[in-house]
């Protein structure tokens, strides 16, 4: 079976499908731009499966690599016979190829090295064959020698020949790749994980008792979820917890013991069950406990990656609000609070920093400042974050709110607190994981280096509010805080899917050819930062983009940068209207001669759209055959010139806006509330219910029916209604349930 047959058996698709998809990867296009502009080819293979079929051809084309370089080594050897040759070839797995490899693996000096540097293979292979009758130690005997001149050969003993005889045969059954696959099979499906607290100091270090659920825990492998896996390892990582694998080394032990003792030999008997205890104790135990815990963990790191890019896509892709001025809310107590006002565009209009919080509490001369810029700037929405002092300033906000209120109804019109605006001020908590990182960073400093770090955090407050995915891709995913025990993964592994998630967003959304930062841009199919900064570059220099064709003007980005990213990129008014969709240029003549098939123009698409033209094309296989194109393809064009530069965004939930605040306190059990999921975790999902804490609902308390996860019920962003089960002021902890 080749490449594209095992990738197509594995993912469920026909081989013509993958082959098609390794075609195109080969030839250095994107899985974005395959996934919307090659369906023909690919039978309209959708991301998610093009980004499996990568990582799987990515690891068989390794494992190739390396059954070469495993043949070249033991032919080297003068080791290589024609079965040993076939297992390899015919080895689905990395591992397997490893355990046929141990045997001839170059290896520091061992015992059984030493063993058989002293001559003594034949007595070994004469224990194993069980053939002593009974005079096991007069034949060891005939193996004492002594050389000065080689004391390293010498055997004093008949016990010393069998020890090291034994060694040998302890060797070789922990290189048998066949007892190798079995204790690991063995061991995946019946070894107990146990962790206990270390010892008393390693209480003192668990001051918050985070590890306390794992001080007395024990359970099934094969049973145990990921965020249990991660949740032992950081305790173990960081000596507040013991950790050790119960394998089931006494039924393996018996079935080795029934596979190589056959004879009724006493002597030859108990060499042989102390060569397999050795064997199982020393050599194979440790380390298929170590395979066995990074199975685990990468089993476990595999979830949360997958999870924490689900719940980065679902953040990524919250609706933008348009059209809006908002007031950017960077909480602090000691340095103050942070202000940024950013218009519609997001271009900073001013900045301010306000002492309405402890040591300082000038909250009178907080509000005057608040009022001011609202009334100059037409402030529609104040984007708070959740961060130290959240609490405290979401309250000056709802005190401002109501004075805001009372003054419009009191007719002060002209004084400092009216506004402008016809509609009530509102306020929104916003996550501000990333935010500080992103303001001290080389890039924060570059897009605003008049201004300082607590600035530019509240200027991403308020734009991220206005088009999260524009602001949040200039942070490092990791820090955005919508995934669990991301520091304890593989970071490479990490940056690599959440990068991939980032990519598939972005390029799913569209981007503006002539507003998008640098940051937004590098994430556009076919260009990375170099070629993103050059477009700013030009674009700078020369203005904006009138048409997609007047990229290939900047510097390095060549034809196919072009084919790459051109469909993916916007220009709103330039010459061509096929520019403001995401028709890709090579179909532009298929388009115009489907317009004018169908009694319109191609500047027909400016006012909004041909609503109905999908309707009037009638029968789309007939009509892709007299365009001679494909009909996926057709069906996209449709759908664009209907809805031109359409916002896939537009059907997720929008953030709730709000007025008034709660506190915990305020909290009563039985409360109906609702709340926005602002991060999914495998055993359930945290709510923001407008208080300074989030609450949990346990998958458990999520529905009637029974899910393996969260996932299955809510995404990050979705407005939910919940029932407050429980209060805990102490540990501060809110229990929630979405039942009833």
């Amino acid at each position: 079976m080749n490449i594209s047959e095992q990738i197509a058996q594995e993912l469920g698709i026909r081989p013509k499908q993958a082959e098609a998809a390794i075609s195109l990867i080969d030839e250095g296009n994107t899985i974005p731009f395959i996934s919307r502009y090659r369906k023909e080819a690919t039978g309209s293979l959708n991301d998610e499966i093009l980004r499996a079929l990568d990582e799987k051809l990515r690891y068989l084309r390794n494992l190739e690599e390396r059954k070469t370089a495993v043949l070249a080594s033991i032919d080297e050897q003068g080791r290589l016979t024609d079965e040993l040759r076939t297992a390899i070839e015919n080895a689905s797995q990395l591992v397997t190829v490893e355990d046929l490899y141990r045997p001839y693996r170059p290896k520091r000096r061992t015992r059984a090295m030493i063993a058989l540097e002293k001559g003594l293979r034949p007595l070994a292979d004469l224990i194993r064959s069980q053939d002593t009758h009974g005079k096991l130690y007069e034949i060891a005997a005939g193996y004492i020698c002594s050389d000065d001149t080689a004391p390293e050969k010498n055997v004093l003993s008949a016990e010393e020949a069998i020890a090291g005889a034994q060694d040998i045969i302890a060797e070789d059954i922990s290189d048998n790749a066949d007892y190798r696959s079995a204790i690991r099979k063995a061991c995946a499906g019946h070894s107990v994980l146990h962790a206990s607290l270390k010892n008393e100091e390693a209480r003192g270090l668990d001051e918050k008792g985070t590890f306390e659920a794992y001080y007395d825990y024990e359970e099934g492998i094969r049973k145990i979820p990921g965020h249990r896996i991660l949740a032992v390892n950081r305790g173990e990582a960081s000596g507040i917890l013991g950790v050790k694998l119960e394998m089931p080394l006494d039924s393996i032990t018996a079935a080795l013991e029934r596979d190589l003792i056959r004879k009724k030999d006493p002597e030859t008997e108990l060499v042989l069950k102390a060569a397999i205890a050795d064997s199982l104790k020393r050599l194979i135990a440790p380390s298929v406990e170590r395979e066995l815990r990074n199975d685990l963990t990468e089993r476990a790191e595999e979830g949360a990656m997958k999870m924490f890019g689900k719940n980065l896509e679902q953040l990524l892709m919250q609706p933008p609000i348009e059209g809006v001025t908002v007031l950017g809310w960077d909480p602090a107590f000691r340095t103050g609070c942070k202000l940024a006002v950013a218009d519609p565009t997001g271009k900073i209009l001013d900045t301010a920093v306000i002492y309405p919080t402890a040591p300082h509490n000038k909250i009178e001369e907080a509000k005057r400042v608040l009022k001011k810029l609202i009334n100059k700037y037409g402030v529609d929405v104040i984007s708070l974050g959740n961060g130290t002092a959240s609490r405290e300033s979401e309250q000056v906000i709802c005190d401002l709110i109501r004075e805001l209120e009372t003054e419009k109804h009191s007719g002060a019109a002209g004084s400092e607190g009216s506004r402008n605006a016809g509609h009530s001020l509102k306020y929104v908590i916003v996550n501000e994981a990333g935010a500080s990182v992103y303001s001290a960073s080389e890039l924060g400093t570059e897009e605003f280096p008049e201004f300082d770090v607590g600035q530019r955090s509240s200027a991403s407050m308020a734009r991220r509010l206005q088009d999260p995915l524009a602001e949040l891709v200039k942070m490092d995913p990791k820090a955005i805080g919508v995934g669990q025990y991301q520091h304890d993964m593989d970071q490479k592994k990490l940056a690599e899917s959440l990068g991939a998630v980032i990519e598939d967003c972005v390029n799913k959304v569209g981007v503006d050819l002539n507003t998008a930062s640098a940051s937004l841009l590098a994430y556009v199919s076919g260009i990375n930062k170099t070629l993103a900064k050059n477009i700013v570059s030009y674009r700078e220099a020369n203005g904006r983009f009138r048409s997609r064709k007047e990229l290939l003007k900047v510097p390095k980005l060549g034809p196919k940068a072009f084919e790459q990213c051109a469909g993916f990129l916007r220009i709103r008014g330039g010459s061509d209207p096929l520019d403001m969709t995401a028709v890709h240029p090579e179909s532009y003549k298929v388009a115009e001669a489907l317009l004018a098939k169908l009694g319109y123009a191609a500047g027909d698409i400016s006012g909004g759209g041909l609503e109905g033209i999908t309707k009037k094309a009638g029968k789309l296989k007939q009509l892709a055959a007299e365009l001679g194109v494909g009909e996926p393809t057709l069906q996209d064009i449709l759908k664009e010139l209907e809805k031109p530069g359409r916002d896939p965004r537009e059907e997720m939930p929008k953030p709730v806006l709000k007025s008034d605040v709660l506190s915990m306190e305020d909290l009563k059990e039985g409360m109906v509330l609702q709340g926005t999921v602002r991060n999914i975790v495998d055993f359930g999902a945290f709510v923001d219910i407008g208080v300074h804490q989030d609450g949990l609902v346990h998958i458990s308390r999520m529905t009637d029916k029974y899910i393996k996860n969260p996932m299955e019920v809510v995404s990050v962003g979705d407005i939910v209604k919940v029932k407050i089960i429980s209060v805990d002021l102490k540990k501060q902890r809110i229990a929630l349930s979405m039942k009833d």
